[in-house]
């Protein structure tokens, strides 16, 4: 019968996190980032669109 002594062992301890680092932007710095996020998900979902069903995510 093999070795069953590492069947059960303790779960490792999680991880301490890290405080969160927050950036602030400018308001005109905010919609051009909202307008960037925007123009890269309408040309992913055109991109999709010429694909065949199974490539598509």
């Amino acid at each position: 019968m093999p070795e069953d002594n590492n069947v059960y062992k303790r779960a490792n301890k999680p991880r301490k996190k890290e405080p969160v680092k927050r950036v602030t932007l400018s308001p005109e710095a905010r919609k051009a980032y909202e307008e960037m996020i925007r123009e890269r998900e309408e040309r992913e979902r055109l991109y999709g669109t010429h694909l065949d069903r199974q490539d598509r995510r």
